[in-house]
């Protein structure tokens, strides 16, 4: 019989019987152990390895360890002691939560053997958690008018312990308002309530604080607390109440606006709105709110308006107070006003004069005027006063009623208007006062003549002034006022030259400014003296007179006169001589010139202005002396032509030529001989020049012919006149001076001046000779020499009359060094350096010392030879130079330095010799120039 057929799945299946079974047998052994949770790592849970029948030292052989996996390995083998421990803390709360029983299961695994043993380890609960709260504070909020017996529920609390470790209850803390009722719900879970007990207040107490404790069984017991709040929401159940039921405040009335009087203050306990209190015033008078201010939320009452105590002292105020919803009390405020010094005393003038006279007596009334301050008490006692400087006094008459009085004389001329100042001022503190001006006006009497600034005046016009002008103004001053003030101003009558005054000055009767009628000649009068009247227009008219010195001053009007060389008047050549021999500084001649200004005015100096030969001759500045200024030559011409200029220093500057011809030869008849020798160039020019000055001066001479007949017409006319007015005895007081004028200017021209027209007996062509003054004729017969000017003082006049006013004579003591005396021809070389006179009268002597080579002539004393009349030279040449053509200076001429002293004409001509004396003698006297 054959043998079974082998399948191999059935072997597959059998091993896996055999695999199951093995299993089933394992997981059929289960070990079960218990340990507390909390427990140390490395605690003991149970000895593995007796329960597996092992040996301790069996288990690392045979391969036995913990297969658990998908947790955190709460357990661990100890391998020396065969057992089982733990290999960390164990939470239980954490790894079963609430479940009542908390088991942990683990496999081991017999390695050798291929052996599994299950682990079961219960983890026992400890009472490690205390019951919580969630949240440890609860405000809980409460109606102050909740009735008793309302229930509020409370937060619950919570412990992860299980079993009697677990919450167990609550408690309150002990109040009175409040109990504690703890409901148990479905779940087994315990709920605490609130209940109210009593009426709750809030304005006894707003917030009720609890305490919530809940606690488990545990051994210990633990436990938690909350904090309950209980909140009481208000209700409008109180109305305000003012601290008091009035105020009192005291207030001065100068309080500013703004300050803060007082604050009034109203409490409601309720809370919010309802104890929200504001004020406003109760029956307000518009008085009291124009002057009064309430803060409604503060209660601040303040100044609006300016308080017056004399308007009102005292005020009652009521205040309201009220909350939200509308409760109110009330309360007052009652406000006394402080009087202090603030009102000015106050002047009523009632009757009041505005001016007085002068000469009123003392104690006359000026003002009544009343007093009145509306403060009370001593802020409304007044005293009055005026300035104790013043001549014012006040009397007390009737109440508060004064009396303003004069007190002393008084005088406009010192203080015209009085402002008087009346000060009222009352005794407070401090005190006040009030000024009131009063105006007082004094008035006029003539009482004061017009006065002068000074006693005397001077003052100054210059000759040939314009007719009319304005040369000095007066015032006079007069204290008065009005009419009393008004100055008129007159001259005194006199006479000048036997004329009135007035024709020569006048005087403008309002303002005191004074003119000249005629224009003044220095060289004719130098000075006037007036007499000014000032009245004032006062009734009776005061009056006050003043002196004025009038002073003419001196003008360059007059060019230098040149005496000598005079122009030929008899056909001669006016030739000087120098011989040839002469050496250099030889004196040819001498150029004599006269200015009748003064001062610098009068100082002259010379010049050479043109020569034939330059080089040859010099003229000394200040001298006139033509000297040689080197030795003659034979190539010198004979006859040589200079050009001499005369110049004064005024300003302008006026200047005045000579030509003078000088022959070189050495005797008188080698100069006839030459002078035939000698031609003129002939210059086409010339002759034509000539034609023309010949024809215009035959003009003039014809048209000045006609106006001398007719003048002298005139004058016999009035010749004839004044020999009837001599016969009938009426004299020449009823005729105007300026009837005379004309006629005495128009004798004077006649006498003064004459025309020569004359040829040279060798020349060629005419010479003219323009016109020029009879000096002769002028100076020597001075009471014929008159000036055609409107002012004329003549000579005889002056010495007859004299004159008050002549300025006093210059110092008498007076020298010139010998290097600085300017001499006369020949008595010694001059100076040309040598320096000016530094005045008028020095001047005026200056010219009297170069008039002295006129004189020399007269006198016989020129040092250059030759005859009387030959100013010095030698006979021959008389007909060049004789007395005639020499002005009679002599009656006011004194030469320093020499022995001779001028006569006059008359003297000369009675044979009367001038006195002798030393040089350097003083001058004794002198007649000033006119």
């Amino acid at each position: 019989m054959a043998a079974p057929h082998y399948r191999p799945g059935c072997s597959r299946q059998v091993w896996i019987c055999v695999l199951l079974g093995a299993l089933w047998e394992i997981r059929a052994e289960t070990i079960r152990y218990s340990v507390l949770e909390e427990l140390d790592k490395g605690s003991f849970v149970g000895n593995i390895a007796k329960d597996l029948g092992l040996e301790p030292r069996e288990l690392a052989e045979r391969g036995v360890r913990i297969v658990s996996r998908g947790r955190t390995q709460l357990f661990a083998l100890n391998t020396r002691s065969g057992s089982l421990v733990t290999a960390g803390r164990i939470d239980r709360e954490e790894l079963c939560d609430r479940s009542l029983k908390c088991v942990a299961n683990l496999e081991i695994l017999l390695e050798d053997k291929v052996k599994i043993f299950g682990v079961e380890v219960e983890i026992i609960d400890v009472n490690d958690n205390s019951p919580s709260f969630e949240t440890e504070e609860r405000e809980i909020k409460v109606a102050e008018s909740e009735n008793p017996g309302t229930r509020f529920p409370l937060p619950e609390a919570f412990d992860p312990d299980v079993g009697v470790n677990s919450l167990q209850g609550y408690q309150l803390n002990a109040n009175s308002h409040f109990s504690l009722d703890v409901q148990s719900g479905a779940d087994g879970i315990k709920y605490p309530e609130l209940v109210l007990e009593r009426s709750l207040d809030r304005e006894e107490e707003a917030v009720h604080h609890l305490v919530l404790t809940a606690s488990d069984g545990g051994n210990p017991v633990r436990s938690g607390t909350a904090r309950i709040h209980v909140k009481l929401i208000d209700t409008n159940d109180n109305a305000p109440i003012f601290g008091q039921s009035e105020y009192h405040v005291s207030v001065r009335e100068n309080v500013p606006v703004g300050t803060r009087l007082l604050t009034v203050k109203a409490t409601d306990p309720d809370e919010g709105a309802n104890g929200e209190v504001t004020y406003s015033f109760r029956k307000v008078r518009e008085k009291i709110s124009q002057l009064f201010q309430l803060n409604s939320l503060t209660g601040d009452i303040a100044i609006l308006g300016d308080l017056d105590y004399e308007d009102s002292g005292f005020y009652d105020i009521d205040v309201e107070a009220h909350d939200g919803p509308g409760l109110r009390a009330r309360s007052k405020v009652l406000v006394t006003v402080l009087d202090v010094n603030d009102n000015a005393p106050e002047v009523t003038v009632t009757s009041l004069t505005s001016s007085i006279q002068e000469t009123s007596s003392p104690g006359t009334v000026i003002a009544l005027f009343n007093v009145h301050d509306g403060d009370s008490g001593e802020n409304g006692l007044v005293t009055c006063s005026v300035p104790d400087n013043l001549p014012f006094t006040l009397e007390k008459t009737y109440g508060n009623y004064y009396r303003l009085l004069t007190h002393g004389t008084l005088d406009r001329e010192e203080v015209s208007e009085y402002n008087i100042t009346v000060t009222a001022t009352d005794q407070g503190t401090p005190p006040l006062s009030t000024e009131t001006r009063i105006s007082l006006q004094v008035l006029d009497i003539n009482d004061n003549p017009p006065t002068f600034a000074h006693a005397s005046y001077s003052a100054y016009i210059p000759e040939n002034n314009p007719r009319g002008a304005s040369f000095f103004s007066l015032t006079a001053q007069d204290p008065d006022s009005g009419e009393n003030a008004r100055v008129t101003y007159s001259l005194a009558e006199d006479t000048l030259q036997g004329t009135p005054l007035s024709s020569y000055i006048s005087i403008n009767s309002d303002t005191g400014v004074l003119y000249a009628l005629h224009s003044f000649d220095y060289e004719q009068f130098r000075n006037l003296q007036l007499q000014v009247t000032a009245s004032d227009s006062g009734d009776p008219p005061l009056s006050s007179n003043v002196s004025l010195s009038l002073f003419v001053l001196d003008q360059n009007d007059n060019a230098p006169e040149i005496l000598y060389p005079a122009f030929p008047t008899d056909g001669s050549t006016g030739v000087e001589l120098a011989p040839r021999s002469a050496e250099p500084g030889y004196l040819v001649t001498k150029v004599v010139a006269v200015d009748r200004d003064s001062g610098q005015n009068a100082w002259l100096s010379y010049r050479l202005l043109k020569a034939s030969e330059p080089g040859l001759f010099a003229v000394g500045v200040h001298t006139g002396e033509v000297r040689t200024a080197r030795a003659l030559q034979d190539r010198d011409a004979l006859k040589q032509s200079l050009v001499v200029a005369v110049q004064d220093h005024g300003q302008p500057p006026l200047s005045a030529t000579v030509t003078l011809t000088v022959a070189v030869a050495d005797s008188i008849p080698d100069v006839l001989a030459d002078l035939g020798s000698i031609k003129t160039p002939a210059d086409p020019d010339n002759s034509g020049l000539t034609l023309y000055l010949v024809v215009a001066v035959a003009a003039v001479s014809c048209v000045f012919l006609a106006f001398v007949i007719v003048l002298l017409a005139l004058r016999l006319r009035r010749w004839h006149t004044s020999r009837l007015l001599q016969a009938s005895g009426s004299g020449l007081t009823a005729v105007s001076a300026s009837h005379f004028v004309g006629v005495d200017g128009v004798r004077a021209f006649l006498q003064t001046y004459s025309h020569e027209v004359s040829l040279t007996a060798d020349s060629r062509k005419s010479h003219l000779i323009f016109p020029q003054p009879n000096y002769a004729d002028t100076l020597i017969r001075a009471e014929s020499c008159e000036k055609s000017e409107p002012l004329l003082i003549t000579q005889d006049l002056l010495e007859t009359k004299g004159d008050p006013n002549q300025q006093a004579p210059p110092n008498t003591d007076w020298r010139f060094s010998q290097a600085q005396r300017p001499g006369t021809s020949g008595s010694q070389n001059g100076d040309e350096t040598g320096t000016w006179p530094n005045n008028q009268f020095d001047t005026e002597m200056l010219q009297a010392m170069i008039l002295a080579s006129a004189s020399e002539a007269a006198d016989g004393s020129s040092t250059l030879g030759g005859g009387a009349g030959t100013m010095g030279l030698s006979a021959r040449y008389g007909p060049q130079f004789t007395l005639q053509h020499v002005p009679d200076y002599r009656q006011n001429v004194y030469i320093p330095g020499s022995n001779a002293t001028l006569t006059n004409a008359a003297g000369k001509r009675d044979g009367k010799a001038p006195a002798g004396g030393n040089g350097n003698k003083k001058k004794s006297g002198k007649k000033e120039k006119k």
